[in-house]
C-alpha cells in the first residue's frame, strides 16, 4: 500500500506522526469502454476549448472564477490556506463511537505511526477501545477540509472522514407513510426481528454479483449461452400485514 496522507494525530500536547493509507478498495470489475462498432477503446482528453488541442496534464492549473475572471490557485495556496490541518489531525473532543449516525461515514484510512516504538500512538489506541470514544476532529486530504472520527479497529487507529451536518438532506421533502400500526402487528414484527438477530460478521457475505457476472463474461468470451437464474420472488397467501408476519415467522423457523 502506498501511503496517501502523511502529517500528526494530535490531542493535547501530545503529536502521534502517521501515514494514512487507504482501508477499503473496490470489489466491483474494472469494465472499459468501447466503441460499439468496432471495440476500439474510448479515451477521455482533456480539451483547450479555444485550440480544440489536446492540453498536456502538467500544463493544466486549478482556478477559481471571481466577478468574471479566473484566478489561478497554486499548490502553495491550498497549503497557506491552513498550513496546521494539512499537516495535523487535531482531535477537538471525543464521542461515543455508538452515538454516531453511520450516515454521516464517508471512507476510512488505516493510521500507520510514522516512528518504530510510538508509545504515544499504542495510548490513544487502547484508551480509545477501553472507552467506547473516538476522537472527533478535522484534517484537509486533497486540498479539501473533511471532519473525521478517529477510532480502533483490530489492531490499528483508523481515520475515518465523515460529512458536514449541512450535507444530510432532510426527509422532509419524502412521502412517507402516516398508517396506523396495531399493537398485535408491532408484537409480532418484534418477534420477526428477535428471531433473525445474529451477532454482525460482514466476513460471511461476498460481493456475489460481480462473481456471477465474471461467470457471464468467461461463458461468452468462450462463445458459451451463459446460464441465467431465475428470479425468485417471495410471495405470500394473503395481503393482510399480520398474516404476512406470521408465515415470515413460520418459513424462518421451518
Amino acid at each position: 500500500m502506498r501511503s496517501i496522507w502523511k502529517g500528526s494525530i494530535g490531542f493535547g500536547l501530545v503529536n502521534i506522526p502517521v501515514k494514512l493509507f487507504s482501508a477499503v478498495q473496490s470489489s466491483s470489475l474494472d469494465l472499459d469502454m468501447l466503441d460499439g462498432r468496432d471495440h476500439a477503446k474510448i479515451r477521455f482528453l482533456r480539451v483547450n476549448e479555444n485550440t480544440h488541442k489536446e492540453v498536456p496534464y502538467d500544463k493544466i492549473v486549478r482556478a477559481y472564477k471571481l466577478n468574471d475572471d479566473y484566478v489561478v490557485i497554486e499548490q502553495r495556496d491550498f497549503e497557506d490556506a491552513s498550513p496546521e490541518k494539512t499537516k495535523l489531525i487535531e482531535i477537538e473532543s471525543f464521542v461515543e463511537a455508538k452515538d454516531i449516525n453511520p450516515m454521516y461515514y464517508e471512507t476510512s484510512y488505516y493510521a500507520e505511526p510514522d516512528a518504530k516504538n510510538s508509545k504515544a500512538y499504542n495510548l490513544l489506541f487502547q484508551a480509545l477501545k477501553k472507552t467506547g470514544k473516538a476522537g472527533f476532529g478535522r484534517f484537509v486530504l486533497r486540498n479539501t477540509e473533511s471532519l473525521c472520527i478517529i477510532h480502533p479497529v483490530e489492531k490499528a487507529l483508523v481515520v475515518s472522514k465523515i460529512r458536514f451536518a449541512q450535507e444530510l438532506r432532510s426527509t422532509n421533502d419524502l412521502k412517507l407513510p402516516d398508517a396506523t400500526v396495531t399493537k398485535k402487528e408491532l408484537d409480532m414484527g418484534l418477534a420477526l426481528i428477535k428471531q433473525y438477530t445474529d451477532d454482525f460478521n460482514v466476513s460471511k457475505f461476498k460481493d456475489e454479483y460481480t462473481e456471477e457476472l465474471l461467470k457471464i463474461i468467461k461463458a461468452k468470451a468462450k462463445g458459451k449461452r451463459p446460464t441465467i437464474k431465475k428470479l425468485k420472488v417471495a410471495k405470500t397467501s394473503s395481503d393482510d400485514l399480520y398474516d404476512q408476519l406470521m408465515q415470515s415467522l413460520n418459513k424462518k423457523g421451518a
